[in-house]
């Protein structure tokens, strides 16, 4: 969703080849995206509060399964991301943080919790007021990619694309986009992309 289109193109019609080489499957972590950002030339800063596989992830039910497979290949992308150029900054940002990215340079890729994630323009009932899930996620805890393009301060509102919906801009307020990427699970993992290089 952040590709250039020369490398957007690129990487659909290589999609199979591209993922085996860049050593993922099935489960994408934050650190994947940033190797795919470097292969395709787009300047970006990974902040993340947590520097690998956090530990605890082990004993939780999305991350069950994958962490026996990925810890270690993540563990290493992460050891490995300074020689490759991928620059990561351990950090918390806030609102304002997303905000000033955004207006200065680009879109903002964030981790969050798709059981938590909302759209004020997704309403399924027509005479209703309430804020409805943009996925059919369960209550537990799912790791969902979503990409920030605007917002609107008087609203209180961040707008974002979804890639589970094509061509759809989706709304959420300030307060529950921060509920779903501060999620435990998230790692608060956004990775802020400068679209001057794009």
């Amino acid at each position: 969703m952040v590709l250039p289109c020369d490398g957007y193109q690129h990487f659909l019609a290589n999609f199979n080849e591209i993922c085996k080489e860049e050593d993922f499957n099935k489960s994408t972590w934050t650190i994947d995206l940033c190797y795919l950002l470097r292969r395709y030339n787009v300047k970006h800063l990974f902040c993340t509060v947590t520097m690998g596989v956090h530990p605890e992830y082990k004993g939780q039910a999305f991350y069950e399964k994958v962490i026996k497979n990925d810890e270690e290949r993540v563990n290493k992308k992460f050891a490995d991301a300074e020689e490759y150029g991928i620059d990561i900054k351990k950090t918390s940002l806030t609102c304002s943080d997303l905000i000033n990215h955004i207006f200065q340079f680009g879109p903002v890729i964030l981790l969050t919790n798709a059981s938590l994630l909302t759209c004020t323009n997704c309403k399924c009932r027509k005479f209703t007021n309430e804020l409805l899930s943009c996925l059919p996620w369960p209550t537990a805890y799912a790791g969902h990619y979503i990409v920030l393009i605007g917002y609107n301060l008087l609203k209180q509102l961040f707008y974002y694309r979804n890639p589970t919906y094509k061509d759809r801009v989706c709304a959420i307020p300030f307060t529950s986009l921060n509920n779903a990427r501060l999620s435990y699970g998230t790692d608060e993992d956004a990775i802020l992309v400068y679209s001057s290089t794009l």
